[in-house]
């Protein structure tokens, strides 16, 4: 089906920070009679398209759900697969993501990735670190219920050092111990693939997130698709659990 002709990133709204779970890479190369390992490459090509046109909208963080805590269980020569990508990905756009002047995060459990991820990881963080662009923020062996446990952990420790009494403990010092430290909650979670689900994503910080999902598999994520999208978003109301007058 032909996509409609590009048109202008709407401004009507303020829009932040979008995430994106990048669903269907296998079955979008399964319906080709294609490897699985292809699927993920195109995917790596969609994603470079949507940091681009976060750009083009402004955003000051886009987050992207890269490889799940429960991805481990795959297949050994997908998993595999998938960290290649992860090097290869760091290596090659890091240069380019440094002169656009956009900041990198992995959020995940990064001690327990494989020693030279972490620190392809770690170099990617410290070379955008003064970067002042809009923040890309890589969700990378990633669980939120792992996240949240791990959060807990550190408050507890805190705890039981006197650092932090149980009674300092609210909303903003718990996400002040989550992955994504400061940043902003975000405003639109997009999901591909036809799935409804949300997939252990962003549990705390989504929850007045808006969810849109999209039959398109991930590989086939375009500027048009990601706008259309956006247009999706600027068209509801958020009311965050109030009620408007009248």
């Amino acid at each position: 089906m032909q996509e409609q002709e590009s048109k202008e990133p709407p401004v009507d709204k303020p829009l932040s920070h979008v995430a994106i779970i990048m669903d269907g890479n296998g079955r979008w190369a399964e319906k080709r009679g294609l490897p699985r390992q292809a699927g993920h490459r195109e995917g790596v090509a969609a994603a470079r398209r949507a940091i681009e046109t976060a750009k083009e909208l402004g955003l000051s963080h886009l987050t992207l759900y890269s490889f799940s805590t429960e991805n481990w269980g795959r297949p050994e020569s997908e998993v595999r697969d998938l960290m290649n990508l992860m090097r290869t990905y760091i290596e090659s756009d890091l240069p380019k993501l440094v002169s656009e002047n956009i900041r990198i995060r992995i959020i995940g459990d990064k001690k327990t990735l494989p020693a030279d991820i972490r620190l392809l990881v770690n170099r990617a963080e410290k070379e955008t670190a003064d970067n002042t662009g809009y923040t890309l923020q890589i969700a990378f062996n990633y669980g939120g219920r792992d996240e949240i446990i791990r959060a807990m952990r550190a408050l507890a420790q805190d705890i039981s050092q006197g650092a932090v009494s149980p009674d300092e403990i609210d909303e903003q010092k718990i996400a002040s111990v989550l992955d994504t430290g400061d940043a902003p909650d975000p405003d639109l979670v997009i999901r591909t693939s036809g799935e409804r689900r949300i997939s252990n994503f962003l549990l705390w910080q989504a929850a007045y997130a808006e969810y849109i999902f999209l039959d398109e598999y991930w590989p086939d994520f375009s500027r048009d698709v990601f706008l259309r999208a956006v247009d999706d978003y600027h068209a509801r109301e958020r009311r965050f659990g109030r009620r408007n007058a009248g």
